[in-house]
């Protein structure tokens, strides 16, 4: 890992309301303002509009957000991307993510004390990191949990995660310094 690719950016840079914005995410996740804010928030218009898509998925998505977390946590840890996998880390525990459920996502979908719905999600997580699809049994499990909007949301939840993860490595972003 090299130092961040482009810096992240001050007040005059990113604008008073992503300045803002990110220092009040900085206090809800225990650190300095996230790197990733900072970074993204350079570009603007196109910070403002990955902001809205971002916060429709998570945290006000239709899926319960223990369920969302698990799911980030997962895409996270397959793609090796330290920097999302500390920060939900960090806002799992508020959405009853424990440091057990955190080393069972490590584990994987086969872990012991997932629920039925938990094991077809984070099976479903796998198979698209693996496969960039879902087979017919690994949708019918998703399908027995999740109706069809909640579906679409998980797809799209797990594809932003994955391209975040892409963004966040060729940053060479570093996981956000807890705050003192």
């Amino acid at each position: 890992m090299t130092a961040p690719r482009i810096r992240p950016g001050d007040r005059r840079e990113v604008g008073l309301r992503t300045w803002l914005f990110s220092r009040g995410a900085g206090l809800v996740a225990g650190t300095r303002p996230p790197a990733l804010f900072l970074t993204l928030g350079r570009h603007r218009k196109l910070f403002r509009g990955w902001l809205r898509f971002a916060a429709r998925l998570m945290p006000r998505g239709t899926l319960p957000r223990r369920e969302s977390e698990l799911v980030i946590l997962r895409v996270a840890h397959l793609r090796g991307c330290a920097y999302e996998f500390e920060h939900h880390r960090r806002l799992g525990r508020r959405a009853g993510v424990r440091s057990a459920d955190v080393d069972r996502v490590v584990e994987g979908p086969g872990a012991s004390g997932w629920s039925a719905r938990e094991r077809a999600v984070l099976t479903a997580v796998d198979r698209l990191h693996e496969q960039q699809d879902l087979d017919d049994a690994a949708w019918d499990e998703l399908r027995t949990y999740l109706d069809e909007a909640q579906t679409i949301e998980f797809l799209l939840l797990v594809g932003h995660y994955q391209m975040l993860a892409t963004t966040i490595t060729a940053l060479r972003l570093v996981p956000d310094r807890p705050r003192r």
